[in-house]
């Protein structure tokens, strides 16, 4: 009992107390309103969940009456049906070259001193693509890289490939199926020149020099020929009339002399024996007339004349050749299916020209896509096809070329060249990645079709379709009729159809499942 008084003793120390912590839960509530929300919300859904428990009934399934299933189907649609095949497609401007300049032949850097073009502009034949220390570079048609200078006497396919392209442009350079550079050739290259507005490349150097000297050499050549042909057609002539007649006076004149001493009496045979030796020595005389000259060194001098005459004159066409406009490699730039696009210029005015001098690509838009082979062998070249642009809005391509892969299974590459783009599309599509739809078979104009499930086949292998007349709800009680087709394309899970025996049109419902 003591300590029952004790504690009724203490009770007014905590009355003091109970006020402070009456104040205190108000503050605790607040601090924790979370917590209290959440336990409420609980406690909430418990009772719920215990009322629904024990006041809701479920329906008994053995009593319950299910609803037969009613009849699935599909209404009959009309309009265009198409198959596509669908791939992803790059756009940009194609064939892409870095652009290189041969500079080893300028003495001295090789600073580009104008003619620098605009990133978009566009490089066309006998254009400029640059100017590298106050030579053009001038834009030709071809495959082939320039790699060595053209001059009169080379040949190749390099020439062929001059000759072709300068008739491309309007200029003659003689039969491009000669491989030779010639005059003819030379002189396009001075046309050529003068269309690019710059002066043609002289010849090598000395060579005008060369020219005077060879010249020289030709006249004094010819007049060694005259002077020995001279000297033949005078050994040739043999002897004159008077030269004969003398020969004839000296035989009748000795011959008188020894009848005048045999004559004599005594005779002297001394002077006989003289006279006779003058006689045999003046008829040898006249005889040696009667035989035909000796021009074999005539000949050989003149031959030899000749042959020099030839060196002299050779040696002047080389010479002169060596004057001739010729074609340095750096000065001109071959590009294939020109106009080409300035995608990039890697130099500037004033600069020297080191590595890559721009990066060019085709003038027109391209778009290309790779596509499996089993679609691929469904495409060619002239096929239409659309693509989306970034508006939704579909534009018109046409496939230009279908490549294979390397390799079994190997992907195929698909070229499209898009309709006229306007500046804007340009800028937009530019760059992006686009789908592209190529139909490969489409009806003509618009048609009935069903969806392949819909299809049965008759006793007879002909394709039929049901249709509902009644309520397709009422299920295997639903009136339906049956109406024999022929089938056309088939594309997106449905096929194109046409009523042979029965009526068939659209919105008709067809049963497409039970």
């Amino acid at each position: 009992m003591p300590g029952l008084v004790e504690e009724h003793l203490e009770e007014p120390e905590i009355d003091e107390a109970g006020p402070s912590r009456r104040s205190a839960w108000p503050a605790l509530l607040r601090r924790n309103r979370p917590l209290w929300i959440t336990a409420a919300v609980a406690a909430v859904a418990l009772v719920a969940g215990l009322l629904v428990g024990r006041f809701v009934v479920a329906p008994d399934p053995a009593g319950a009456e299910t609803p037969a299933p009613g009849l699935v189907t599909v209404p009959v649609a009309f309009g265009p049906l198409s198959n596509d095949v669908t791939i992803r497609g790059q756009v940009a401007y194609a064939d892409s070259v870095e652009v290189t300049i041969d500079t080893s032949a300028i003495s001295g850097p090789a600073v580009v001193t104008g003619q620098v073009p605009e990133v978009g502009s566009e490089l066309g034949p006998l254009g400029v693509a640059l100017e590298i220390a106050g030579r053009p570079v001038i834009v030709l048609p071809g495959e082939l890289p320039a790699y060595r200078t053209l001059r009169v006497g080379v040949s190749g396919p390099d020439v062929v490939q001059f000759k072709e392209a300068v008739r491309a442009v309007g200029l003659d350079a003689g039969d491009p199926a000669d491989d030779r550079f010639d005059g003819a050739a030379a002189s396009a290259v001075t046309a050529l020149y003068a269309q690019a507005g710059y002066p043609a490349p002289g010849g090598q150097e000395g060579a005008e020099e060369g020219v005077l000297a060879a010249q020289g050499a030709v006249r004094s050549a010819e007049q060694g020929v005259a002077a020995a042909q001279a000297e033949l057609a005078g050994a040739r002539r043999g002897p004159s009339a008077v030269e004969v007649r003398e020969a004839d006076n000296g035989v009748a004149g000795a011959k008188r002399e020894l009848d005048a001493a045999l004559a004599t009496t005594p005779d002297d045979p001394v002077v006989i024996g003289n006279l006779r030796d003058a006689l045999a020595l003046a008829q040898l005389r006249r005889q040696e007339l009667d035989v035909p000259p000796d021009t074999t060194a005539q000949r050989a001098s003149l031959s030899a004349a000749q042959q020099q005459l030839d060196q002299a004159r050779a040696a002047l066409t080389e010479s002169q050749q060596a004057v001739l406009p010729t074609l340095p490699a750096g000065e001109v730039l071959y590009l294939s299916r020109l106009p080409r696009r300035v995608d990039a210029v890697e130099t500037r005015r004033g600069a020297v020209l080191q590595g890559a001098a721009m990066t060019v690509s085709g003038a027109t838009l391209g778009l290309s896509g790779t596509v499996a082979a089993a679609d691929a062998r469904l495409l060619s070249a002239g096929m239409p096809a659309t693509f989306e642009l970034l508006d939704g809005e579909e534009h018109a391509a046409t496939i230009t070329e279908v490549t294979p892969g390397d390799g079994d299974g190997a992907r195929w590459t698909v070229q499209l060249e898009p309709a006229p783009l306007t500046t804007e599309q340009v800028v937009q599509v530019q760059g992006t990645n686009v789908r592209v739809g190529i139909p490969v078979g489409a009806t003509d104009g618009d048609v009935l079709s069903v969806p392949l499930a819909a299809l049965s086949a008759g006793p007879g292998g002909e394709s039929r379709v049901e249709v509902v007349v009644g309520d397709p709800r009422d299920g295997a009680g639903a009136e339906t009729r049956l109406v024999v087709v022929e089938t056309g394309l088939a594309a997106d899970g449905a096929v194109e159809v046409r009523p042979l025996e029965g009526d068939l049109e659209e919105d008709d419902l067809v049963v497409v499942g039970r």
